[in-house]
């Protein structure tokens, strides 16, 4: 898969792209398993988690590729911002790209071109 890409949308993600995204996602699940041991913040950790989840799966369905979710996950900070901010979490602030980091390497595996 190195050095190709997919077209989504009007543009192509490349590979590299997708591999990136996967490596932040991979390190964001790390991060996300640590901080949840805190069990004064696992409460708001698992809720912001379910929020941008279920914002994630309107944006882009349940049929999806990598690249599609690469392409998503570029503009994940202002729309997961949203999404939690709307919800009235406390803390979410600082969340933001740790939850999203989980949504989107826990999401990646239903792609339809996933390989671990």
């Amino acid at each position: 898969m190195h050095g190709t890409s997919a077209w989504v949308g009007s543009f192509a993600v490349s590979s590299s792209a997708v591999e990136t995204a996967r490596q932040e996602w991979i390190e964001g699940h790390r991060r996300f398993h640590e901080e949840i041991k805190d069990p004064r913040r696992r409460p708001w950790l698992l809720s912001h988690l379910e929020q941008i989840t279920a914002e994630l799966r309107k944006r882009i369905g349940t049929t999806f590729t990598l690249a599609e979710l690469t392409e998503t996950y570029a503009g994940v900070e202002d729309w997961a911002r949203d999404a939690l901010a709307e919800s009235g979490a406390p803390g979410w602030p600082r969340d933001v790209t740790l939850v999203a980091d989980e949504a989107f390497h826990l999401y990646a595996r239903g792609a339809t071109d996933y390989r671990p």
